[in-house]
């Protein structure tokens, strides 16, 4: 999981980079960029959330031939939304990035990379919902495999498309958006290659409307508030962005340099709290309650220390850390100040990480989505929006790193809450929390 994120993240690493040799204008657009391009990965994320939650539950349960349905009715799903990205994309460039507060020097960059970004929408959706599809039966090796091959092909691209090396044109901002595309086309090819031919999760005659609305509305219990809440990030991100656009485009360059260090370190508490969805799913599924509760336990722990850890590095290396992608005395200044601020509150995120995956995997996404809202839109940009009046660009930063420590104590309230609930439904059906003898567990 580790290495399938760190080749995720590195994709927007490396395009920060190359794109910060051009500037820091078009640094400034990608930062704009971030928000909108995130909101198409939570699609994605959250339909292989939806995924993953039934495929576990069922292989858990031993139920092999709805597994195999589902499967190739999700990514049929995957590929339907993906078009509707791309043409609602197309369309409505110039009004969303307006409101994120991009000017007249900044919209028409932005304009370049997103053309062509959106081009290749269900190409960010179909490979998030079989890579989730081959983790829920307990592979996580070979989804790692493949995007990592896939983002060594955009480092590569990069350069080449981006200052036209080696007899390639120079397409600058258009030639990040094309090498991700293209990193991401790979993607696609070999993981339904694998799902088809060596893990035969997708079968040829469930390619057709048979029990496909059946299928999808399975998936979409979990992945429509999956969605929601993966969106809800992106959109609070993008609102963020607009109150720290009132500081400049530096302190937008610094802010997406920042975001981008913060997501390369919460890779392993991605990682971790990711694999609590096919755990929880297979174990939920087989009636072992008590793996489900010991697994959250020790996700909890490692995410709290391993982020104290993180913290403490981030606060030592900020500066120099962040003068690499730009040498803007603004944006280095802004980005440390986040760094110096925002991580030691991450802990908490980790707490409420692990909450929102095992109530999805449980099949109980409705908690998870009412966390995330909460958080974000009732506490984090009201009180974001407030400081900033008051305390200018290190108030939204303080309010942000607030949110993470009051909602990982929520988190872990709410889950012990829902595992006691259902612990005591099971025994009161005579179950006793005994495990099935059928099905595959992790």
């Amino acid at each position: 999981m580790v290495l399938g994120l760190i080749s995720i993240n590195s994709y927007s690493i490396a395009d920060t980079y190359f794109v910060g040799q051009l500037g820091t204008l078009p640094l400034a657009a990608m930062g704009f960029t971030f928000p909108v391009a995130f909101s198409l990965m939570a699609i994605g994320l959250g339909v292989g959330i939806g995924t993953s939650s039934v495929l576990s539950r069922l292989l858990g349960g031993g139920d092999l031939d709805r597994v195999q349905r589902i499967t190739t009715h999700a990514l049929i799903l995957g590929l339907f939304l993906g078009f509707i990205v791309t043409i609602v994309g197309l369309a409505t460039i110039e009004p969303v990035f307006t409101a994120l507060g991009a000017d007249e020097l900044t919209l028409p960059l932005i304009r370049e990379y997103m053309e062509v970004y959106y081009l290749g929408g269900f190409l960010i959706i179909l490979p998030m919902v079989g890579n989730f599809a081959m983790r829920a039966a307990g592979d996580a090796r070979t989804p790692a495999l493949i995007l990592t091959f896939a983002a060594l092909l955009n480092i590569a691209l990069d350069p080449l498309l981006i200052f036209g090396l080696l007899g390639f044109p120079r397409l600058e901002l258009q030639g990040a958006a094309a090498a991700t595309v293209i990193a991401n086309g790979a993607t696609v090819l070999a993981s339904v290659a694998v799902l088809r031919w060596r893990e035969h999760l997708i079968r040829a005659r469930y390619v057709s409307f048979d029990k496909l609305l059946d299928s999808w509305r399975t998936v979409l219990h979990v992945a429509v508030p999956a969605i929601a809440s993966n969106v809800l990030s992106p959109v609070t991100v993008g609102v963020i962005t607009s109150f720290v656009a009132i500081f400049g485009p530096a302190a937008v360059a610094g802010f997406g340099v920042a975001s981008r260090i913060e997501a390369l370190v919460m890779i392993v508490i991605f990682a971790v709290t990711s694999s609590v969805g096919p755990f929880t799913g297979q174990n939920f599924g087989a009636g072992r309650l008590d793996r489900v509760r010991r697994f959250a336990g020790l996700s909890e722990r490692f995410c709290v220390a391993y982020m104290l850890g993180a913290a403490v590095v981030l606060w030592l290396v900020a500066r120099p850390l962040v003068a690499i992608f730009d040498s803007n005395t603004q944006v280095i200044s802004t980005a440390t100040l986040y760094l110096m601020i925002v991580p030691f509150s991450l802990t908490g995120f980790g707490v409420m990480l692990t909450s929102v995956a095992a109530f999805n995997a449980l099949g109980r996404p409705m908690p998870a989505m009412a966390i995330t809202f909460v958080k974000l839109f009732l506490v984090y940009i009201p009180l974001a929006w407030l400081a900033a009046r008051y305390f200018g660009i290190t108030g939204i930063f303080g309010a942000n790193a607030a949110a993470h420590l009051a909602f990982g104590v929520v988190g872990f309230v709410m889950l012990r809450r829902m595992l006691d609930s259902l612990a005591d439904a099971r025994e009161a059906e005579g179950e006793g929390g005994q495990a099935l003898t059928t099905g595959r567990l992790i």
